[in-house]
Formats: structure tokens, C-alpha cells, sequence
């Protein structure tokens, strides 16, 4: 059952049975199918990179969140629940996730976080760009951090940003 505030995203037979729902910036879908995984197919690390691909196994404590409410200007990143169950805010929304649920955030889209509000852990595989540049805002505590490679990171207030106007090259 798709809830009314979203709008169906794929045709059910793309990818077999699942159900969807979309907001203009993101896609949240419960998908069931079948895969195989070999062991040898994995490394045994669980956080490695793929070029600019970050992908990480993530394990979120009972009644704690993923990571700070945020988002990515350049990167895309997507989440897939392997076990658990929780809730993802993405702007003013709250969507229930479960296990084969699968969620993505499109670079400069709305801000977002996983909050894990069951009693048992909440296992996922989360997927992301690793640019050499990226700007993250994190709306929550009013702060914006840049990051380029090569250089320190940079964490600034939002309330001190200013916009200069620069020449024509």
C-alpha cells in the first residue's frame, strides 16, 4: 500500500513485488527478491570503497540515530535495511523502514537521518559517492562543513556564510 502523500516510482514488475513511495528528492521502496551471496564475493572488512564509492555494513543501537540530521550537496548516497526496523526522517517527513527497504538521497536534495526505534539493532548496507569535493549542511545545528581533498576539513555556522560576488572569468 502506497500512503497517499507519495506516488508510486516503478511498475511492481521491474524488480518483482514491492511496494513505493517517492518524494520529489528521494526514493523509498520495499523490495522483495532473491540474491545469492557468496562469501568469497565480500570482503571481509565491512567498510571498503569502490573508485569514489563508499559502501559500509552499519549496525544502529537500539533507540539511536544513523548519523546527524544532514545533507550532501555533490553525493548521492542510498541505504538498504538488511534486518531491524526504524524510521527515516527525509525533510518533514517520517517513513517507517524494515528490513528490504531500500532508500536513496539524491545530492542537494532534503536533509535526512535513520533513527532506529525498535529494541533490537538495525542492520543496513549504506551506499555513497566519495568525491574529492563535497558540502554538507547540517540544518539541526546550523552548521555547513567542505571538504576537498588535500585540505582540512571545514566546519562553519551558517549564520556567518557570506556570498561574495565574483568577476567574470
Amino acid at each position: 500500500m502506497v500512503d497517499s502523500k507519495f506516488t508510486a516510482f516503478f511498475e511492481a514488475t521491474t524488480l518483482g513485488n514491492f511496494e513505493s513511495k517517492t518524494t520529489r528528492d528521494h526514493y523509498v521502496a520495499s523490495v522483495r527478491i532473491e540474491a545469492e551471496v557468496r562469501k568469497a564475493d565480500v570482503p571481509n572488512d565491512t567498510n571498503f570503497r569502490f573508485g569514489t564509492l563508499g559502501f559500509h555494513i552499519i549496525e544502529v543501537p537500539p533507540r539511536c540515530e544513523s548519523t546527524e540530521f544532514h545533507v550532501h550537496y555533490f553525493e548521492d548516497e542510498c541505504t538498504y535495511v538488511l534486518s531491524g526496523s526504524g524510521v527515516v526522517t527525509i525533510g518533514d517527513d517520517e517513513i517507517d523502514i524494515a528490513n528490504g527497504d531500500f532508500i536513496g538521497y539524491r545530492a542537494g536534495g532534503l536533509a535526512h537521518t535513520m533513527k532506529n526505534n525498535a529494541d533490537v539493532p538495525l542492520v543496513c548496507i549504506v551506499v555513497g559517492q566519495r568525491l574529492a569535493h563535497d558540502v554538507g549542511d547540517y540544518p539541526n545545528k546550523q552548521k555547513r562543513i567542505y571538504r576537498n581533498e588535500g585540505l582540512p576539513w571545514d566546519l562553519v555556522d551558517l549564520g556567518e556564510l557570506t556570498h561574495p560576488q565574483a568577476g567574470k572569468k
